[in-house]
């Protein structure tokens, strides 16, 4: 049976697979355990033996965005196809997994809150894309923008010597910058409930709107989720935050801080040391700090004498799929 969905102005090709997941069955969300996977194969290209990347997505988003085909606004995707017809970047397979849930993503990590999505990622993508298309093993690319990096980054420490190379576009960490200062915007809304952040979720399940401090109440409630599950919470998870006074819960930021790759990264060196490249970057104007939470992560990186590339760019948060343009190449050249 084919999968084929290719554009017929894409010169590769692109598959849609179905695969039917064993670590998302009866996951506490309900979502779906059978997920779309997109899979491109460059132009002229055998895709056995070719590098492979895995572009993870960030948090509320899906892989369409990378395959925008409007005449404006390309998706990364096809730009990357335009680079490699001109010679600019080596052909790779590229593989976009869909991890989005009812909270808006995952974490790419394992949560009875929300499903094994690092399982998932582990067990399940990275054998289905190997048996099917045969990329060459020993050349693995993870890099993903905003929560994409930092499942790229946790996957890469947890995982050793299942990737080779691994890019973190503004991904979390130093989560007191970047979770820290939304926290109290979060509780802002969901106080607006009575009956807290159950009906915040009720209602938003019904609406899917975010309007005000909507997002930030969203991101506290799936970020806890996803760090700090319960399964003998009324929610599922705990809240690092007190409801009516915002303090921090100390044990519940902790468990959360156990994910931070500022930390994470010491106790993980080899796993990371082994890399043959690893790329970092954040822009100058990020509106979640991002840039200060990633110098703190790079000046621990050179504590521990683990080789990374740091680079700042012009822009801020959003908007970052333009990267990949600049990330890829960079990505692959590691490989050579």
């Amino acid at each position: 049976m084919s999968f084929d969905r290719t554009p017929l102005d894409m010169q590769g090709t692109l598959e849609m697979r179905p695969i039917d997941s064993e670590a998302l069955k009866g996951n506490a969300l309900g979502d779906a355990h059978r997920r779309e996977l997109p899979v491109y194969v460059p132009p002229g290209s055998d895709s056995q033996g070719l590098p492979v990347v895995f572009i993870l997505s960030a948090f509320t988003g899906m892989p369409a965005p990378l395959m925008e085909r409007h005449p404006w606004k390309l998706g990364a995707l096809w730009k990357y196809e335009k680079a490699v017809l001109a010679g600019e970047c080596p052909p790779a397979v590229i593989v976009m997994p869909d991890t989005f849930t009812r909270l808006g993503g995952s974490q790419f990590v394992n949560s009875s809150a929300v499903g094994n999505y690092e399982d998932h990622m582990i067990e399940e993508v990275l054998p289905f894309v190997q048996e099917h298309y045969g990329p060459d093993p020993k050349k693995r690319i993870v890099v993903g923008k905003s929560s994409g990096g930092f499942g790229a980054l946790h996957l890469a420490m947890h995982h050793p010597d299942t990737f080779q190379v691994v890019g973190s576009i503004a991904g979390d960490c130093h989560f007191e910058y970047g979770y820290g200062s939304e926290m109290l915007s979060g509780l802002r809304e969901i106080s607006k409930h009575e009956g807290g952040p159950a009906t915040f979720l009720k209602q938003f399940f019904e609406t899917q709107k975010l309007d005000g401090d909507g997002h930030a109440a969203l991101n506290l409630l799936a970020m806890s989720a996803c760090y700090s599950p319960n399964p003998d919470s009324a929610l599922g998870f705990d809240l690092p935050i007190d409801l009516h006074t915002g303090e921090r819960k100390q044990e519940v930021w902790d468990r959360w801080l156990a994910f931070d790759p500022v930390l994470a990264c010491a106790q993980h060196p080899d796993s990371l040391r082994s890399l043959k490249g690893l790329y970092l970057e954040a822009g100058k104007s990020d509106e979640f700090h991002l840039q200060f939470s990633l110098r703190i992560l790079v000046r621990e990186l050179q504590r521990l004498n683990i080789p990374h590339r740091h680079e700042e760019f012009d822009g801020g948060h959003f908007g970052m799929d333009s990267r990949y343009a600049t990330v890829l190449p960079r990505l692959l050249a590691y490989l050579n």
